[in-house]
């Protein structure tokens, strides 16, 4: 097996300093290793966004260490029973006949006059 390129040794070294600087912050290290085994599958030609991702840990780093950081975590919209990774409808919205999304208090034809 060859010797690691110096971006490889890079990234490397970025993964133990963000372990390291995540240690004692609620939910840190957890974000740290799924970040990096979510884009563990990127090919190695793919240095233009292997370098964007450096330079994005590295920013993320300098924010641990800053001291204002007390923990780490993420924004995800929680789906429900029935909904779809590809849906793009708000949960409480359905389509019309014509295509433009409703709410569920908008045309139902039970208005109150």
């Amino acid at each position: 097996m060859s010797r690691p390129s110096r971006l490889q040794r890079q990234v490397l070294s970025l993964y133990r300093e963000l372990l390291r600087a995540g240690r004692g912050k609620p939910g840190a290290e957890a974000r740290v290793r799924a970040e990096f085994r979510q884009h563990a599958s990127l090919p190695r030609s793919d240095v233009l966004r292997i370098e964007y991702l450096y330079r994005r840990g590295r920013r993320q780093l300098q924010l641990l260490r800053s001291g204002h950081a007390t923990a780490m975590g993420t924004f995800v919209r929680p789906r429900g029973p029935t909904e779809e990774p590809g849906d793009v409808t708000a949960p409480e919205t359905r389509l019309d006949d014509g295509g433009a999304p409703k709410t569920a208090c908008e045309g139902t034809g039970d208005a109150v006059r």
